[in-house]
């Protein structure tokens, strides 16, 4: 699909599916920029890789910083990377033209990580795991050989949360996916553009668009994978009691450290009571009132 494409897709829009699709394409840069100031994501002469996956996602991320970039107070690049694991079927057509229509600088990085995983995962297994870290250290290392200074990932705010309950349930630990973060090697600033973004905004706009999606067929086929069964519990969630999932995203971002029980976060050991010395005017008097109850 080409640029013209996509531009003739919203211009047969009628009235008021185009005023809804502004709003919506509003609502979505709004959001980008938020997490973009709130984070400091994106400085001046930043040279940011987009990593495109053919999926809704990427496109839509890489649609709305190309959108902000023209308007944003500071310079910055963009630059597009896909990754070809060599899945039988890919089509390797898709993206090139898509990209080249946009007129965006990109780069195709093909390394044959699909028959890695196949031969290391047992059939039926989940592959995402192995997958995206083998994927991961792919992009490290190009992204210093383009001398990328950030590596734009697509994940949204679904995606958080679901992660958040993943690694709950299933890992024990209270963590998520922070909309920026120094990767494991200490070298690569990984930023989420999207961590204010609603799946089904994102879905909604891919739609109108007509971005050109890739199916992935290692790990799209795969049925009942621990994240679908928190997707489909967070749905619920959110069906019947609406407005769920924005006060648990809200929660990611206020957490107390005093109230959770990580001795690595809260120094519990050195608690110490507040002598009386160091009690405001008046409260030795609630205390003393609150003993004798």
């Amino acid at each position: 699909m080409s640029k013209a494409v996509s531009e003739t897709s919203v211009a047969e829009l009628d009235r008021k599916e185009r005023l809804e699709f502004n709003k919506l394409q509003k609502r979505l840069r709004r959001q980008v920029g938020s997490a973009i100031a709130d984070f400091e994501m994106i400085s001046e002469g930043d040279r940011v890789m987009v990593c495109l996956s053919g999926g809704k996602d990427s496109y839509a991320m890489l649609d709305i910083l190309l959108g902000l970039q023209k308007t944003a107070p500071i310079n910055f690049e963009l630059v597009a990377v896909n990754m070809d694991q060599k899945q039988p079927g890919f089509p390797e057509h898709v993206l090139p033209q898509y990209l080249e229509s946009l007129g965006v600088p990109y780069h195709i990085v093909e390394k044959d990580t699909y028959s890695i995983v196949k031969e290391i995962v047992p059939e039926g297994k989940t592959t995402c795991g192995l997958c995206s870290r083998l994927r991961r250290g792919t992009l490290y290392g190009f992204a210093d050989e383009i001398g990328a200074t950030k590596i734009a990932m697509g994940h949204h705010r679904d995606d958080i949360i679901e992660t958040l309950f993943l690694n709950m349930f299933y890992g024990g630990k209270l963590k998520a996916m922070p909309p920026k973060l120094l990767a494991d090697n200490g070298q690569n600033i990984l930023i989420r553009p999207l961590a204010y973004c609603k799946e089904r905004d994102l879905e909604q706009y891919a739609e109108i668009k007509q971005f050109p999606i890739i199916p992935c067929n290692l790990c799209g086929s795969q049925e009942n994978l621990q994240r679908q069964v928190i997707k489909d519990m967070l749905q619920g969630w959110e069906k019947s009691h609406p407005g769920r999932l924005e006060t648990i995203f809200s929660a990611i971002g206020s957490v107390a450290p005093s109230q959770l029980a990580d001795r690595q976060l809260f120094d519990f050991a050195g608690l110490t009571p507040v002598s009386g010395s160091e009690l405001e005017p008046g409260e030795n008097q609630f205390i003393n009132a609150v003993q004798v109850q």
